[in-house]
């Protein structure tokens, strides 16, 4: 019975290394690699062994047999990459790893980390298989896994299970949390440089673009971002509020990030109720008047931005009626496989001027761009006109406004139209692209800072391509190692526990995360949930001090 990747897949690749069949694309060094919304196996070359089920951090692949009622269109969706797979080199360029020169003689290479996500933790892990290593990983906040913790939706907790090989990657010798410090705020860039060999930025791409818009700044219109931190409990967000009193809510953009707040919107509270989504957000939905979530795309479906896996994930919810307002355009020969695939899932669903059911209902609206905001208090509606696609002479496609208007009443409108990083303080910073400008990795003009994810690349790839993108950027830094370019620090470990301790007194490390971790999911437990987040920095503080500590883990600088 061959195995089927399904919606959880990351794209980490770890599957695609430990197939012994070579049955897993694509794989990291094929030129659709980066582009792929999903890995595939292929059903005929795949001999059953279960090493992909293994490997795979967020138990993303099971045998067809296994597969429950919304994973079975994985089944064709693997087979029909391999029936016509696209084309590849016959062989293509593997780039070598870089290995330490250990004939040289150094000191033990001390790495800083800016940054606790996925891109931060896989270059923490790649540096950490190296000899005579130490990374310190600084994060603003008391608790680390980025947008693993605050930005996955509560509705996939399967993707949340990359937490493990988080947690393998911490338990490495070298691996240091500086929890609760701020760099830029608390140490700055040239004190890190003089307690470490290199500092590599991972600090992501948290500012959402704006529309430029009239009445984009009411209240009730705000970003996908700020609404996905406060379901999750984001420190930063979680005490805000949102009206839910309203029968429809608009999202402009129809990326994965609004196809998950659109679903979040539209699921019945006691769904979610045994998830990990904040107490108040739950509290907040239960009161919910949304009956409709109505998703604007600026382009026609053929162009849509949100992965076939989520559409998919989405269409599978029988609880969800999911209608289409607008034509589908019928399949071509020229449409790839994965288009071809999300234009059959949408041509089946009904259309919008179905009558409405008793389910609450999500609205897929294309070839729509928003005007401006109506309302003189608050959001009352948006303006909205109808676009056209053109084609350009390049052949790319790009939505033209036509003379066609109307007006969403609404009282709750979020716009998830693409991500940009934060300038970093004493970086230099490319404000067009919204990253740290770099040359794979290497920032400019910087010698010894280097950068990772979406800081480094922009807000593209899922969890698992911050991978192979650290792996790029850690042989960089080795190679700079190896040549001699990393000036050694001036300072050593323990004055930078002590310069912490000065700076933030409250600073935690692995021990304390650990205690936290325990603490959050002994929360849980009473209510058959996998955890109850601290959400108020202070609240967590005070349970901190009070907690016994867990058995693993490691601080700063070992004592005794």
């Amino acid at each position: 019975m061959p195995h089927v990747v399904t919606q959880a897949c990351c794209g980490d690749a770890s599957c695609v290394f430990a197939c012994p069949v070579n049955a897993i694309h694509p794989n990291p060094h094929d030129p659709d690699f980066a582009l792929a919304e999903m890995l595939y196996i292929d059903p005929v070359a795949c001999v059953d062994c279960g090493a992909c089920v293994e490997a795979c951090p967020v138990a993303a692949i099971a045998p067809e047999n296994k597969l429950g009622p919304a994973q079975l269109p994985f089944v064709q969706i693997n087979a029909l990459f391999h029936q016509d797979p696209p084309a590849r080199p016959a062989q293509a360029p593997v780039p070598p790893i870089v290995r330490i020169d250990t004939t040289r003689t150094r000191t033990p290479l001390r790495v800083a980390v800016v940054g606790s996500g996925p891109a931060a933790l896989y270059a923490a892990d790649e540096l950490l298989k190296q000899p005579d290593v130490h990374v310190n990983v600084f994060e603003r906040l008391p608790v680390p896994y980025g947008l693993v913790r605050s930005g996955v939706a509560p509705d996939h907790p399967e993707t949340k299970t990359i937490a493990r090989l988080f947690r393998d990657i911490e338990d490495r010798p070298g691996f240091h949390y500086v929890l609760g410090v701020d760099v830029g705020r608390d140490l700055s860039h040239a004190e890190l440089m003089a307690h470490h060999h290199a500092v590599i930025y991972a600090t992501g791409a948290s500012q959402d673009r704006r529309l430029g818009i009239v009445g984009e700044d009411l209240p009730g219109s705000t970003t996908a971002t700020e609404f996905v931190a406060w379901y999750n409990g984001h420190p930063d967000h979680a005490g805000r509020s949102y009206d839910l009193s309203h029968e429809r809510a608009v999202i402009v953009g129809n990326g994965n990030v609004a196809l998950d707040v659109a679903r979040i919107l539209a699921t019945d509270p006691e769904d979610l109720a045994g998830t990990d989504i904040s107490d108040r957000a739950l509290s907040v939905l239960r009161q919910s008047r949304v009956r409709e979530v109505v998703v604007l795309a600026r382009r026609g479906p053929a162009q849509m931005a949100g992965t076939l896996p989520e559409l998919t994930g989405l269409l599978g919810r029988p609880d969800l009626d999911v209608v289409v307002d607008g034509p589908v355009p019928t399949l071509t020969s020229d449409v790839d496989l994965v288009t071809a695939q999300k234009l059959a899932a949408l041509r089946a669903l009904p259309t919008a001027d179905r009558p409405r059911d008793v389910r609450r209902r999500i609205v897929l609206r294309y070839l729509t761009s928003p005007l401006s905001v109506d309302g003189t208090d608050r959001v009352t509606g948006v303006h909205v006109v109808r676009n056209e696609l053109v084609r350009d002479v390049d052949g790319g496609v790009r939505a033209v406004p036509t003379q066609i208007t109307d007006t969403i009443a609404t009282g709750l409108l979020l716009r998830s139209i693409g991500y940009r990083g934060r300038p970093v303080t004493d970086m230099p910073f490319d404000d067009r692209a919204g990253i740290l400008p770099n040359d794979a990795g290497r920032i400019d003009g910087r010698p010894g800072a280097y950068a990772v994810g979406w800081i480094k690349r922009g807000p593209t790839g899922f969890i698992g391509t911050n991978k192979s993108c650290a792996r790029e950027t850690v042989n960089q830094l080795l190679a700079d190692v190896n040549a001699g370019r990393l000036a050694d620090p001036l300072s050593d470990q323990r004055s930078l526990a002590e310069l912490v301790g000065q700076r933030c007194p409250d600073a935690g490390d692995v021990v304390a995360w650990r205690r936290i971790d325990d603490l959050e999911r002994a929360r849980g437990q009473a209510s058959g949930r996998p955890r109850v987040k601290y959400t108020d920095i202070q609240e967590l503080r005070a349970a901190l001090a009070n907690a016994s500590p867990p058995r693993a883990g490691r601080r700063l600088v070992r004592r005794g």
